[in-house]
């Protein structure tokens, strides 16, 4: 099975001549896509470096701080994900169909035995500083990719309430990703009926 995390490590931009520093970035960026997303935050230097081949002393040439390596990380899988979690552009355009199709999604991810919750919501639990520049990355992709999404979507659906509606597919989301990523639930039909059950609620039957 394709997950999120296997096809974020194959998005490399083409460098036909890349330079030896080019080379070593993209090596980076895909041990972080990895080794961030599997250990958390507090992943070693060290181990990043020794994943991609390269010295502490080129890492910090590349990148200020691990922080800012993080950050990275986190901007390289976007477009992975979202290829992953959203419609593509010939999917159906009942905005209904198109918000199951995120928790189908979901759903499908958390089966994989490398699945563990959320890329962008676990570091800003780990860091648990709302302020720290990684925190801020994360939460402005989720929201620039997937509230967005719900929010379009509720929209185009004449949902009663378009923001609560995704306040709420947001927190449904947010909790079943977390509770795959723990292994407390497999999430196998809960997360789509869940997402219907609100949807439907707010109006939006096609």
């Amino acid at each position: 099975m394709t997950t999120i995390d296997k096809a974020a490590s194959d998005v490399v931009p083409e460098t036909p001549k890349a330079t030896v520093e080019d080379s070593q970035r993209e090596r980076l960026l895909n041990a972080a896509v990895d080794l961030f997303y599997r250990h958390g935050v507090d992943v070693a230097a060290s181990a990043l470096c020794k994943s991609a081949g390269i010295s502490k002393k080129s890492m910090y040439q590349l990148f200020d701080s691990k922080d800012a390596l993080l950050a990275a990380a986190l901007e390289r899988r976007v477009l992975a994900d979202a290829a992953f979690l959203l419609p593509p552009p010939d999917f159906s355009p009942s905005p209904r169909a198109r918000l199951l199709h995120v928790f189908r999604q979901l759903e499908k991810f958390a089966q994989s035995p490398d699945y563990k919750g959320c890329a962008y919501l676990a570091p800003q639990v780990e860091l648990k500083d709302p302020a720290h520049p990684t925190s801020l990355v994360a939460a402005r992709i989720k929201r620039q990719h997937l509230e967005n999404f719900f929010r379009t979507e509720a929209e185009r659906g004449n949902a009663t309430d378009p923001d609560f509606l995704t306040r709420q597919l947001a927190a449904l989301y947010d909790g079943a990703s977390t509770r795959a990523g723990i292994g407390a639930d497999d999430l196998q039909g809960l997360a789509v009926t869940t997402a219907d059950t609100l949807i439907q609620a707010a109006g939006i039957t096609d």
